[in-house]
């Protein structure tokens, strides 16, 4: 049943996102649905203020920049029963103790997961083209290519490899599907008949990664996917292969990596890197065959509304009574991104 009065709500995030998050029309919707401080913004539990809000918090609004949810700060609030995150995973954000106290944890992750999915789509285009490389010779001669030299280019018929069906890798392959790509996804947890609904053919990582012109990373940064692409499976990656990765530089042995895109064996789309930032002198940042950029790829600017309105909508289903349209499960942190 819906609750007679309205919820008790904290933001918990770094301030700068908050305008972002919840634009004037937003912030209005989400105030006449909770008793929520405007003013106050947490980045420290243990301020008096932060303390003082937090005892009486029954739900907590959070974003980038929140501070670890641990049993401490579920001790300190012993009201709380919903986070609703205004933001991507809540891998790092959430611990067990908030797991064994049933509180209900919802993410606007599939919110960030379409920015992420477009910025990787336009990659694979833009990569299917040669265009980095050409722009580069453009720059330096001021001359059109031969038609031999675009002879090997296109997208008709070229073979892009998915890994990890997440959040991401699933808006991803929608978006592909019209498109005259071969599609390969590889994936532990999806059999062939899923695969084929997605618009994907199921191969194994290896094979995915012998066969694919262009692959592109979506798994989830977990212990099983740690250094996944070492340099045995890196040098598995056809001569001229492209390699995007706009899920975690965890996912890749970086001096392997490193050391094919040097030779100038392989080309690579990086949003994300390890560590973040690259150190000064990585070579990275300036070879021809890198496109580098700074982790731009989930949601920026007027994007972080979209992340705001599902938290707003999830209020509605809350003062509703409505079960949760966005919830995230403890189970559910080993499959997806």
């Amino acid at each position: 049943m819906p609750s007679a009065q309205p919820p008790r709500a904290v933001f918990a995030m770094d301030p700068v996102h908050l305008p972002l998050l919840f634009p004037p029309p937003l912030m209005a919707r989400l105030q006449e649905l909770t008793e929520v401080d405007t003013a106050l913004v947490v980045q420290d539990f243990t301020e008096p203020s932060a303390a003082a809000a937090l005892a009486r918090a029954e739900v907590l609004i959070t974003g980038w920049g929140c501070p670890h949810l641990d049993a401490d700060v579920l001790a300190a609030a012993p009201q709380l029963h919903t986070v609703l995150h205004a933001a991507g995973s809540v891998r790092s954000l959430v611990g067990e103790a908030l797991w064994e106290d049933g509180i209900t944890v919802c993410s606007a992750v599939t919110g960030n997961a379409l920015p992420v999915a477009e910025y990787t789509l336009a990659m694979i285009l833009l990569a299917g083209k040669d265009t980095f490389a050409h722009r580069e010779r453009f720059r330096a001669t001021h001359t059109y290519p031969s038609p031999a030299e675009t002879a090997a280019t296109g997208n008709l018929g070229r073979q892009v490899g998915i890994i990890g069906a997440s959040r991401v890798g699933r808006r991803l392959l929608q978006l592909l599907q019209p498109l005259d790509l071969a599609v390969a996804l590889y994936d532990p947890y999806v059999d062939a008949g899923e695969a084929a609904a997605l618009g994907a053919e199921l191969l194994s990582l290896e094979d995915l990664l012998r066969g694919s012109d262009i692959v592109s990373l979506h798994a989830p940064d977990i212990p099983e996917t740690y250094r996944m692409l070492d340099r045995d499976r890196l040098a598995l990656i056809r001569d001229g292969g492209i390699l995007i990765n706009t899920s975690r530089g965890a996912l890749v042995d970086p001096v392997a990596l490193t050391d094919e895109l040097v030779s100038g064996r392989l080309s690579a789309v990086l949003d994300v890197t390890e560590p973040e930032p690259l150190p000064t002198g990585s070579p990275l940042y300036t070879l021809p065959n890198v496109f580098l950029t700074p982790h731009i790829a989930g949601s920026l600017g007027n994007e972080l509304g979209r992340l705001g309105r599902i938290v707003v909508e999830e209020l509605e289903r809350l003062v509703a009574g409505l079960p949760p349209a966005h919830e995230v499960r403890h189970t559910d942190l080993s499959r997806v991104a």
